[in-house]
């Protein structure tokens, strides 16, 4: 299974000094990425729906490093949904050196992006050729995490308190191309 992450640009601070929130979008609908080594890609409303109706337990994290956790979903410090806009998350922030760091970061402006991390299951993608761009649509992922990110894929995300560094490797990308490829 490959576990793909892209980033959003949707963050706000928010709760009080007890309890501090993170909250934010991982992911815009219909907002086009930006260039992920050849093709770009938009995720449709409905695309977290499966993912949210089952006991998957997804994390939120520090961009994307499995030892700076910020919430699970089953301890009930991360929430998700699908909102009109895309995949809305809140984050009751633990008191942990990482996090207070985090907040001020978010707090001057400095770090204001989201990711979310996901593998797709068979018939969860769709490729297209639209002009002279490759065009990867995503209708349904497994969602293992929401991220909270200084440079995202998907410029349309936001974090803040109450990420665009997308580093594929080339084996991914172009297992993705040669995937897309086959299907024409």
């Amino acid at each position: 299974m490959t576990i793909e992450r892209r980033v959003a640009i949707e963050l706000r601070a928010g709760g009080d000094k007890k309890t501090p929130r993170l909250v934010g979008h991982a992911a815009i609908f219909n907002s086009l990425s930006q260039d992920l080594g050849g093709f770009t890609e938009i995720v449709l409303p409905g695309a977290f729906k499966r993912t949210l109706t089952s006991d998957r337990d997804p994390l939120a994290l520090v961009q994307h490093m499995p030892q700076l956790v910020l919430g699970r979903r089953s301890a009930g410090t991360l929430r998700l949904q699908e909102d009109t806009r895309g995949l809305a998350f809140e984050i009751d922030v633990p008191d942990t050196t990482a996090a207070r760091d985090l907040l001020v970061s978010v707090e001057r402006g400095d770090v204001r992006g989201a990711s979310f991390a996901f593998s797709v299951p068979k018939g969860g993608d769709r490729w297209q050729v639209r002009g002279d761009q490759v065009v990867r649509e995503l209708i349904d992922v497994d969602l293992h995490e929401v991220t909270v990110t200084a440079q995202p894929a998907y410029l349309d995300t936001s974090v803040a308190r109450r990420s665009y560094e997308l580093q594929f490797a080339n084996a991914p990308r172009l297992r993705a191309l040669r995937r897309f490829l086959e299907t024409i």
